[in-house]
């Protein structure tokens, strides 16, 4: 059995080449896979996903939540243990947190410097 962090990478990893394997889109669209955590009981990982720019993210979480169970096939098909986690996305929300965080540490530098 795998611990719970090293499975957490090997999903996010797989998951990772699926996507550029098979998903395709604009040059204008980048889709990140930022995190995986895995259930304590091990039955479902949560997959989280950055999308940049914001304003395509309901677009590719439709297209990859169209995917799904072919993608959940893939990485059954990869790992060597049962039962494998069930697969479901979820909006990265720590990015736009960091990106917050990271403006106002800015507004407040050049505040500083006045």
């Amino acid at each position: 059995m795998y611990k719970k962090e090293k499975l957490n990478n090997i999903i996010q990893k797989e998951l990772a080449q699926i996507f550029l394997k098979e998903l395709d889109f604009s040059s204008n669209v980048v889709v990140t896979i930022t995190r995986v955590e895995v259930s304590l009981n091990g039955f479902s990982a949560k997959v989280f996903v950055s999308v940049l720019p914001e304003e395509n993210k309901d677009f590719v979480f439709k297209v990859l939540n169209n995917n799904i169970y072919s993608f959940q096939q893939k990485i059954n098909k990869k790992l060597k243990i049962r039962p494998v986690p069930r697969i479901e996305y979820a909006e990265e929300k720590r990015t736009k947190e960091a990106a917050k965080i990271e403006e106002i540490l800015k507004k407040i530098k050049d505040l500083e410097k006045k």
